[in-house]
C-alpha cells in the first residue's frame, strides 16, 4: 500500500515540461558553429595579413638600418615576412601603431633562398639585425573560409526553400506536406459532430427547414429504413437564404445530432492560384469522405465555385473556378447512390448557381431558410435572452414585434447591443429601454449628440418628420406609428419608427399609402417651409423603387395593367421590353408618384394645424411617441391588427406596472406593522 502511495505521489506531482526534439535547433547550432570557424579564421588571418608589399631593395635597407625585429620565411610562396619593431613603426608604414594593428609587418617576394640567408648572416654579423630568421609553410587557414563561403549560400537557398514549403504546407491546411500538400483538402474534419456542442434544440425557429433536415440524419443513422423500400438516399441538400439566417447553424446542427464524421470548408479554399489546384482539393475531399464514410460534407458559400458557367467562351470559359467546378459536379454523379456521403452547401445567390449543380442526382433538395416570422422571432429570443439578467419589463412578444424582417443574427446584435447599453448605464440588470434603444441603433445608427444644428435646421427636420407620422396617421394601411425623433443618427438627421404589419400579400392600395406616406415629408416641407432640401433624397429612392416594381413587375399601372417584365435569364444584357414600352413605364411612374404626392399634400392641407402642434412639439421634445401623436388628432381612424396588439401591450405594461407598485406598497405596509409590533 506503501509503494502505490508513494507511486501515487510521484504521479500527481509536478511533470517537469522537456522540449520537443526539434530539427530547426539542429540547423541552428550547425550554422552558429560554422559562423563561428569563420569569423575565428577570418580574425586570425586579418592579424597575418601583410600590411605593406615592398620591394627587395628596400628589405635590405630596412634590416640594414636595424628595423627589423623577426623574419619568417614561407617557402611554399616564396614570400619572407619582416615583422618591425614598434619604434620604427612611422618609419616604415608613416603611420602610427595604433593604425597598423598588432605585429606589423612587410611581406618580400624572394627569388632564392640561399641568397636570404647569406645576406641575414651577413647583416647579423654586423649586428644590424639580432632577432630570428624562422621557417615555415603557412597554415592554410583560409580553408574554412572558403569551405564557409562555398556551402553557406547553398545553406541559405535550402533554408529559404524549406521555408517556403512549410509556409505553403501550413496554407494548405495539411501540414508538413510543403508544397507537395497544395492539392489536398483544406476540409476541417471533425470525428463527432457532438464535439461543436451545437444541436438542434440550439437552432430556434426555422421549423420548416429543421424538419427538413433532420430527415437528413435520419438517412444517416438508418439508411435501411429507407433503401429497404427502393428508396435512395439524397446525395446532397442546399440551404438557401439570407445573411444571417442561421445556415451554417443548422448543419453544425446535423453534424451534432448525426454523430458522423463532418468535413467542413468553405468554396473560397477550393481556389487557388496554381492551376489545378481547385479541382485536386475535389477529389482529395471525396476520397477523404468515402474512406470516412457514412459522413457529411459541408461546403459554405458554394457559390464562389458553383456560379454559373460562362456561354461565351471570350469571357474565360476555361478558368480555374469552372474547372473546379467540373471537378465537383462529376465527383457528385462518381460514387455510389447509398455510399452514406451526405453534401450540404450553403448560399445566399442561389439565382447565380450553374443548373447542372441543382439538377436532381446532385442538390437534391432545396431547403429554403428564410428570415424569421413573428412566432419565430419569439423562440430566437428566447435563446438570445438565456444569458443576459433580465428585469421584468422586457417581454418577448413586444421584442418581436418591435424587430420585422430581422434576422437571427441581427436579433442576437439586438440583444448584445442591449447588454452593453445596460453597462454602459451602470444598470445591474438589462430592460425594455436598452432593448428599444439597441434596435435604434442597430436600425438608425449611433446617436450623434455632438453634431450641432442651426434652429432654422432642426425646425425643418421636426416639419419633415411630422410630415410623415400625419401622413402614416390618415391611411388606411400604412404602418402604426411607435415614435418620431429629429436626433441626428447615422447619416440620417431625423427617422419614425413604425410596427409594420407582416402581411404575405401586399395590395397596390397598402403600397400606394406608403408611398404617399413617404412623401409625406417632402409635401411638409414644400407647404409649411415654402422650399424643398435634400432630406428626403432617401424617401424618394424608396418611392421611385417601389412605383417601378409595381409598373413593370407587378402589373399594377393603368396603361401596362397584367404584365410582369421580370427576366431572370443569365447573361441577358437586353430590357425585354422596346423602348415605347419604356416611356410608357416612365409615364406611369411619373403619375404614379405625382398623384400620391399631391394626395400628401392635400391630407397636410386638412390637418396642417394638428401638424404644426406635433411640429412644435418635436422641437421641444426631439422625439415623440404614438400617444403624443393621439393626443394631438385623436383616435386614428383605422385600427390595423398591430396597433390592437401594441395598445394591449401598453395596458398590460400599465396593469402589470400598477401591480407591482400595489405589491411594494402593500410589502412597505406590512413590514411597518411587523415593526411596530416588535417595538
Amino acid at each position: 500500500m506503501e509503494q502505490n502511495k508513494n507511486k501515487n505521489n510521484l504521479n500527481n506531482g509536478p511533470k517537469m515540461n522537456m522540449p520537443k526534439f526539434n530539427m530547426n535547433w539542429i540547423y541552428i547550432v550547425v550554422i552558429g558553429t560554422l559562423v563561428a570557424f569563420w569569423l575565428t579564421n577570418e580574425n586570425n588571418s586579418i592579424q597575418q595579413m601583410p600590411n605593406v608589399e615592398s620591394s627587395y631593395t628596400d628589405f635590405q635597407s630596412y634590416v640594414d638600418k636595424g628595423y627589423a625585429s623577426k623574419l619568417t620565411v614561407d617557402k611554399s610562396q616564396g614570400i619572407v615576412k619582416m615583422y618591425v619593431k614598434p619604434e620604427h613603426v612611422r618609419d616604415v608604414f608613416k603611420q602610427g601603431v595604433d593604425k597598423v594593428g598588432k605585429d606589423p609587418y612587410i611581406s618580400i617576394e624572394i627569388g632564392s633562398l640561399d641568397k636570404l640567408e647569406t645576406f641575414v648572416e651577413e647583416k647579423r654579423a654586423e649586428n644590424k639585425f639580432t632577432g630570428k630568421l624562422t621557417y615555415e609553410a603557412q597554415r592554410n587557414n583560409s580553408f574554412i573560409s572558403n569551405l564557409f563561403w562555398s556551402v553557406f549560400p547553398f545553406l541559405i537557398i535550402i533554408g529559404v526553400w524549406m521555408l517556403i514549403m512549410r509556409r505553403m504546407g501550413g496554407g494548405s491546411g495539411m501540414g508538413g506536406g510543403g508544397i507537395f500538400s497544395v492539392g489536398k483538402s483544406r476540409a476541417k474534419m471533425y470525428e463527432k459532430g457532438g464535439d461543436l456542442g451545437i444541436t438542434f434544440k440550439d437552432v430556434a425557429g426555422q421549423a420548416g427547414a429543421k424538419q427538413e433536415i433532420q430527415e437528413i440524419v435520419e438517412f444517416l443513422k438508418n439508411p435501411q429504413k429507407y433503401t429497404n423500400l427502393g428508396g435512395k438516399i439524397p446525395k446532397g441538400a442546399l440551404l438557401v437564404g439570407p445573411p444571417g439566417t442561421g445556415k451554417t447553424l443548422l448543419a453544425k446542427a446535423v453534424a451534432g445530432e448525426a454523430g458522423v464524421p463532418f468535413f467542413s470548408m468553405s468554396g473560397s479554399d477550393f481556389v487557388e492560384m496554381f492551376v489545378g489546384v481547385g479541382a485536386s482539393r475535389v477529389r482529395d475531399l471525396f476520397s477523404q469522405a468515402k474512406e470516412k464514410s457514412p459522413c457529411i460534407i459541408f461546403i459554405d458559400e458554394i457559390d464562389a465555385v458553383g456560379r454559373a458557367r460562362s456561354k461565351n467562351p471570350s469571357m474565360g470559359g476555361n478558368d480555374e473556378r469552372e474547372n473546379t467546378l467540373n471537378a465537383l459536379l462529376t465527383e457528385m454523379d462518381g460514387f455510389g447512390t447509398n455510399s452514406g456521403v451526405i453534401i450540404l452547401a450553403a448560399t445566399n445567390r442561389a439565382d447565380m448557381l450553374d443548373s447542372a449543380l441543382l439538377r436532381a442526382g446532385r442538390f437534391d433538395r432545396q431547403i429554403h431558410v428564410d428570415l424569421p416570422d413573428l412566432n419565430e422571432r419569439k423562440e430566437v429570443f428566447a435563446v438570445h435572452l438565456k444569458p443576459l439578467k433580465l428585469d421584468n419589463s422586457v417581454d418577448v412578444d413586444f421584442l418581436a414585434r418591435q424587430t420585422p424582417g430581422f434576422s437571427g443574427a441581427d436579433i442576437a446584435n439586438v440583444c448584445n447591443e442591449a447588454a452593453l447599453i445596460a453597462a454602459r448605464h451602470d444598470s445591474k440588470t438589462v430592460g425594455k429601454q436598452d432593448f428599444l434603444d439597441a434596435v435604434d441603433r442597430i436600425i438608425g445608427g449611433l446617436e450623434k449628440k455632438t453634431k450641432v444644428m442651426t434652429e432654422q435646421e432642426k425646425r425643418s427636420i421636426a416639419i419633415h418628420e411630422a410630415g410623415h407620422a400625419t401622413i402614416s396617421w390618415f391611411t388606411e394601411f400604412a404602418n402604426p406609428l411607435v415614435k418620431v425623433s429629429i436626433v441626428p443618427r447615422g447619416q440620417a438627421l431625423g427617422a419614425a419608427w413604425y410596427l409594420p404589419e407582416e402581411r404575405v400579400l401586399q395590395t397596390k392600395e397598402a403600397m400606394l399609402d406608403e408611398m404617399c406616406s413617404l412623401l409625406g415629408g417632402r409635401a411638409a416641407e414644400e407647404l409649411f417651409i415654402g422650399h424643398i432640401s435634400t432630406g428626403a433624397m432617401n424617401d424618394l429612392e424608396r418611392t421611385t423603387k417601389q412605383a417601378y416594381g409595381m409598373v413593370a413587375y407587378a402589373g399594377m399601372s393603368e396603361k401596362l395593367p397584367n404584365i410582369c417584365y421580370y427576366n431572370n435569364a443569365e447573361y441577358q444584357f437586353q430590357r425585354p421590353y422596346s423602348e415605347t414600352t419604356a416611356k410608357i413605364m416612365d409615364d406611369e411612374v411619373i403619375k404614379m408618384i405625382n398623384e400620391q404626392y399631391d394626395r400628401a399634400k392635400q391630407i397636410l392641407t386638412e390637418h396642417k394645424d394638428g401638424h404644426a402642434q406635433l411640429a412644435q412639439l418635436l422641437v421641444e421634445r426631439e422625439v415623440i411617441f404614438a400617444e403624443d401623436v393621439e393626443r394631438i388628432f385623436g383616435k386614428r381612424p383605422w385600427v390595423s391588427r398591430s396597433e390592437e396588439l401594441l395598445e394591449a401591450q401598453m395596458r398590460a405594461d400599465a396593469e402589470r406596472m400598477a401591480a407591482e407598485r400595489t405589491k411594494q406598497l402593500e410589502a412597505k405596509a406590512k413590514e411597518e406593522e411587523e415593526k411596530k409590533e416588535n417595538e
